[in-house]
Parts: C-alpha cells; sequence; structure tokens
C-alpha cells in the first residue's frame, strides 16, 4: 500500500480515503504553481451565452492567489461553446469546417471577456493555442516551455485552450487531445505545476452518477486509480462541452503519475478556488504518484 493510504476503504470497489485522513489535504495549502482548468459548463450557460458571473469570480480568485506570490495558468474550455452563443446557433455543429468557423469566432470572445475580468483586478493575459503535436515535437515543446515560463515570470496569466482551428489534415492525424481536461494535465505537467484543478459541473467523483442515484456518495480522496473507478464515471459530458467524469480521471491519471496532486470540483461554487487552497474537503482530491492499476 502506498505511503499515506493507511486507512483506506472501499465504496462499490473504489478505493478512496475517509474523513480520518483528511489532513493529506494539508499538502494542497503548499502549492505554489497551480494550473486550473475550467470546463465549458462552467463559463457558459445552456445557450451558449457566456457566464459573466462565474468568470469574474474566476478571474478575482485567480488574481488573489497570484497576489499571495503563487503562480497560476488557467487552461480553458468554451470557445465552440461560446461560438454558438455569439452566433445564435440553436445546437452545436457537426461539420468539421463548421465547429473550426465556430471556435474562431469563440475563442476571440472567451479570451476578450477574460482579459477585461482580468484587468478590473490588475493583471494582463497571455492567449496559448496548443494541439497535441505541438508538445510531441521536442523543440516546439521547449519554445512552448519557454513561453510559459516568460509569461509567468512577468506575472502574467497564461490562458490555454486547444487551437480547434487547426487545418482537418491535422485533426486526423491525432493533432488533437480529444478534450481539455487531457490537455490541463499535459500543461500541469509540463509547466511542472504543484496542483492540477479541474473545474466542472459536478462536485468531484461519486461511487455511481448522482444525476442518477441519489445515494451515490461522493469519493473526498483517491490514492487508486482503478478499472472500477473508471467503468463508473460514465461517458461523455455537457450538450457543448466533450469531457466527461472518465476523461477527467484519465488527466488525473497523467498529472499524479508525474506527482502532481489533483482535484475535480464544481466550478460554480462561491469561493470554491479559495475552499480547495485552504484544504477544506471539497471535490475529490487525487494523491501525488495515484497506484495505476487500469
Amino acid at each position: 500500500m502506498p505511503a499515506g493510504t493507511k486507512g483506506m476503504r472501499q465504496i462499490r470497489g473504489i478505493n478512496f480515503m475517509p474523513d480520518a485522513a483528511m489532513d493529506n489535504r494539508g499538502t494542497i495549502t503548499e502549492s505554489h504553481r497551480i494550473a486550473i482548468k475550467v470546463g465549458t459548463s462552467t463559463i457558459t450557460y445552456e445557450n451558449g451565452r457566456m457566464n459573466l458571473r462565474n468568470i469574474e469570480r474566476l478571474a478575482r480568485a485567480i488574481s488573489s492567489l497570484m497576489n499571495q506570490g503563487k503562480e497560476v495558468v488557467l487552461v480553458t474550455s468554451g470557445a465552440i461553446g461560446v461560438g454558438i452563443g455569439c452566433l445564435d446557433l440553436k445546437e452545436k455543429p457537426t461539420a468539421m469546417r463548421d465547429k473550426q468557423a465556430v471556435a474562431a469566432v469563440g475563442q476571440c470572445e472567451l479570451m476578450n471577456v477574460y482579459s477585461r475580468c482580468f484587468a478590473e483586478y490588475s493583471h494582463v493575459v497571455g492567449q496559448i493555442l496548443l494541439t497535441k503535436d505541438d508538445l510531441a515535437d521536442p523543440v516546439t515543446r521547449e519554445n512552448i516551455t519557454n513561453t510559459f515560463e516568460a509569461l509567468i515570470e512577468k506575472g502574467i496569466v497564461p490562458i490555454v485552450n486547444e487551437n480547434d482551428t487547426v487545418s482537418t489534415t491535422e485533426i486526423l492525424h491525432n493533432g488533437t487531445f480529444g478534450d481539455n481536461d487531457t490537455l490541463s494535465a499535459h500543461v500541469a505537467i509540463l509547466v511542472r505545476a504543484d496542483l492540477l484543478i479541474i473545474l466542472s459541473d459536478i462536485d468531484g467523483l461519486y461511487d455511481s452518477n448522482p444525476r442518477e442515484n441519489e445515494e451515490a456518495q461522493r469519493i473526498p480522496m483517491v490514492c487508486d486509480i482503478d478499472q472500477a473507478m473508471l467503468d463508473s464515471a460514465g461517458g461523455a459530458g455537457s450538450l457543448l462541452g466533450t469531457g466527461g467524469m472518465q476523461s477527467k480521471i484519465t488527466a488525473m491519471m497523467l498529472a499524479t503519475s508525474e506527482g502532481i496532486g489533483g482535484v475535480i470540483a464544481e466550478g460554480s461554487q462561491s469561493q470554491i478556488l479559495e475552499d480547495i487552497l485552504e484544504g477544506a474537503d471539497i471535490g475529490t482530491y487525487f494523491m501525488p504518484h495515484c497506484k495505476i492499476s487500469v
């Protein structure tokens, strides 16, 4: 059994840490460099219009963390969702070229709003758009890392999204991450973050789908990611988003294997980032170096 897992219990075959072991969350408060991923469902409404209250809260919380001396990288979804709202579309497009066009519109609006919200708290943002192929090439990967480090050194908030407007040819050649949960894990590893926080529309990992089972129990802490956990997580996420709970667990597998702790939590809760970083029992905490048995 890995260090720090004494007292581990199971819910329906899923390993977790009970409240008696919650002192392990104390390591969260020591995190200095933090990667935060926010999902489409947190920053937009179902019609694609931007949830300005949640975005403003996010900008304020990140700005406050940076004022404390912490370093923050924000990975955001929402380009296609916001584009749908800007263009008053009734549904998410299915054709690749239409998705790319909508993403191009949405990305402009997304960065415009982020820039204005962070400016209210005297912080500047910088946009970084990535594809999977960018990180696979050693030279390009080094250039991206240097850009991240330069932005962070200057106190600029790097805001990262997948480059949804790249050519169809590149996409067909595995140029995409598949979802921004996976992207956030790669970014956390790239910048050598201490903690990855994934903000979603659900308040953590449960032993079964809480939307279908009222007896579902939240799992406060995870030290062992196994097939039972993936099986219980279900599939796709919201109508406008691409990632479900399985993609978030997969992201945590990547991050924790590199010694990065992780938290999955509900993004629209007031003071959510502050509470997480104070070590509160919120969401699900994935311990660094989780045992992976998938």
